[in-house]
């Protein structure tokens, strides 16, 4: 592994966002959290961090598929690229997902007063995680292997002696991976050599003050009787629980990990500011249609540090007051340009690299490093103390 001067990389962003619901639990409620003798508004880390992950795959072209549906996914590629009957193709999913050391589970014996059970096909017994063109691969073995798969008979109980696909190739493609994979990582513990630590780090985001949750009702007209005025009363008519409020977002990338998954500096220096814009600039998706809540972050700051990555969620385990004039975006940034010079006096210098801020306030910033125009020179001088020099011709 090469000598890489900074080992994580760390992003702290403050966003506000206003009237949504980002990321819901079971019975479609806002997700809180009571900290500092507070409630604040709250999104997972899983919520956010597959935000990231789809705007990662558009931006670097990079597609992974999480899904125990191999069958059905190769089974529907075999039909439309390659004009396979479908019986045919899904007997090649299922000797497909049966020849895997992840193991396959045959369909759920549906009642018949089950409308909303799982798909009549085969599924893998764990969610695997890979690269969509694997999927192009499995398709190639499945060809490979057609004539066999022509007269194949499955037994009543089928296992994975039973398949004429030889599970070894198939093991061979799920042990893939991409960009995306040696970004966050994989578990695939059934397959050997196919399970990947993640390099990324992604913590709750929260609210840096408190919040109120808020019912919104709401009702649905009917265009016929709008029309006819032969009635009154609404078609349909529902609640939604909303909040709004300003979120601490922390992010950190472990240059030593992500160099380990991939062996590669130039790849290393695309994906670590692909992944830094992704963060910046993704957003989860839920109801958005009806909240379009489409902000940027009102401050980020980057750091590069040496020795250990270091959280700056104390700066609002008291909950920030909103000041003078209302908001709380930019005393958000105050309370975290004091808490961050109250962190680095405890420390002191050694092991922070590099420091510096991008942000929407006008407020005087002192313990932030020094501030960029924007988030493409935030990013660009980050890698260049992170990571080693590219060489040159």
């Amino acid at each position: 592994m090469p000598t890489i001067p900074g080992r994580y990389l760390e992003l702290h962003i403050i966003q506000a966002i206003p009237f949504a619901n980002l990321n819901r639990d079971d019975t479609n409620s806002v997700k809180t959290v009571t900290w500092g003798g507070a409630e604040r508004t709250r999104v997972s880390s899983q919520c956010w961090k597959r935000a990231i992950r789809l705007h990662l795959q558009q931006s670097l072209g990079q597609d992974t598929l999480r899904t125990r549906r191999l069958a059905e996914c190769l089974a529907q590629h075999l039909q439309d690229q390659h004009h396979w009957p479908a019986e045919l193709a899904e007997r090649a999913g299922r000797h497909t997902a049966v020849a895997s050391s992840v193991g396959a589970e045959p369909p759920r014996k549906k009642k018949d007063d089950d409308t909303n059970g799982t798909p009549d096909a085969w599924s893998t017994a764990a969610m695997v995680y890979i690269p969509h063109t694997a999927i192009t691969e499995l398709a190639d073995l499945a060809i490979q292997h057609r004539q066999a798969l022509e007269t194949a008979k499955d037994p009543a109980k089928f296992e994975r002696k039973h398949s004429v696909i030889p599970g070894s190739e198939v093991d061979a493609v799920l042990r893939r991976r991409n960009g995306i994979i040696s970004l966050f990582g994989r578990m695939l513990a059934q397959v050997d050599d196919a399970h990947v630590d993640g390099a990324v780090q992604v913590a709750h985001a929260f609210t840096t003050h408190q919040t109120d949750v808020e019912i919104d009702y709401f009702s649905a007209v009917d265009d016929v009787t709008a029309a006819w005025k032969d009635t009154t009363g609404s078609a349909h008519m529902g609640q939604a629980e909303h909040s709004a409020g300003v979120l601490y977002r922390y992010i950190v990338l472990d240059l030593h990990d992500l160099h380990a998954n991939l062996g590669s500096d130039d790849d290393a220096h695309e994906l670590s500011a692909a992944l830094l814009r992704a963060a910046l600039l993704s957003l989860p998706h839920a109801k958005k249609n009806s909240t379009a809540p489409n902000t940027i972050p009102h401050l980020a700051h980057l750091t590069v540090r040496a020795d250990r990555p270091v959280s700056y969620a104390g700066a609002f385990e008291q909950p920030v007051r909103a000041d003078r004039h209302g908001g709380h975006s930019d005393a958000s940034v105050t309370a975290l340009d004091h808490y961050a010079a109250a962190v680095q006096r405890l420390l002191g210098p050694t092991g922070l690299l590099y420091s510096a801020h991008a942000t929407l306030s006008g407020r005087d910033i002192t313990a932030l490093g020094e501030r960029a125009d924007s988030f493409d020179d935030l990013i660009d001088n980050a890698l260049a103390t992170a990571l080693p020099t590219k060489a040159t011709a």
